[in-house]
């Protein structure tokens, strides 16, 4: 596919909550709220607008990817700023094409330049293993718990920025969404069935499951 991948602009925030709408929706859950996370997350302080990217192909956003701001906290008092990213989208017919993909390895490429030393994710291993990322417990990266959730994984983009620590990850607080302010405007949108999905067993379990 000759897709372009370029800046969100004010222009594209209603297709792209659209499209990722259309990505999630009953995938992990009944309905889906990453589309009020997208709205949210662009007047966040945490947000990082120059790592906001859409794909564009004929004309029609068909993928998307947003980064905030994320912090790791070692054994002995030091702070990091790192980054993160989520949601990423891309519109159900086009994916499994490199949309995604290609996002990833833009982003991951302008955040090096810019100094970032390591992106932590949560996602699923099978889609981002293979664009370098391994679990957090091989970089001595836990949750705030202490914990090693399977779906924590991480990409260190400058080496050594972690060595010689045990670190703790924390996100922006911009992921802990109201759910009944979620509901409310997914009202906005043209009305989509919530239904059961067995993706959403499948997601259940994952973030139930820990590493020792």
């Amino acid at each position: 596919m000759d897709f372009t991948i370029r800046n969100e602009k004010a222009e594209d925030f209603n297709q792209v909550e659209n499209l990722t709408r259309e990505a999630f929706w009953n995938l992990y859950v009944p309905g889906c709220n990453e589309h009020y996370l997208v709205h949210i997350m662009r007047n966040h302080p945490d947000f990082i607008k120059k790592l906001d990217f859409v794909a564009e192909y004929n004309g029609e956003i068909i993928g998307n990817i947003m980064y905030t701001k994320a912090w790791l906290y070692s054994e002995d008092g030091i702070k990091i700023e790192i980054a993160s990213f989520g949601p990423i989208s891309v519109l159900p017919k086009y994916q499994r094409k490199g949309v995604g993909s290609a996002l990833i390895h833009h982003t991951i490429d302008i955040a090096k330049n810019n100094g970032i030393g390591v992106i932590v994710i949560f996602g699923d291993p099978h889609n981002y293993c293979k664009h370098g990322f391994k679990s957090s417990k091989d970089f001595n990266i836990s949750d705030m718990n202490g914990e090693y959730p399977y779906g924590m994984l991480a990409l260190e983009l400058k080496e050594g920025t972690v060595k010689g620590h045990n670190w703790k990850y924390k996100y922006s607080p911009v992921l802990e969404i109201n759910e009944a302010d979620a509901e409310k405007y997914d009202k906005k949108f043209e009305h989509k069935e919530k239904r059961y999905m067995p993706s959403q067993e499948i997601f259940s379990i994952a973030v139930r499951s820990y590493l020792k």
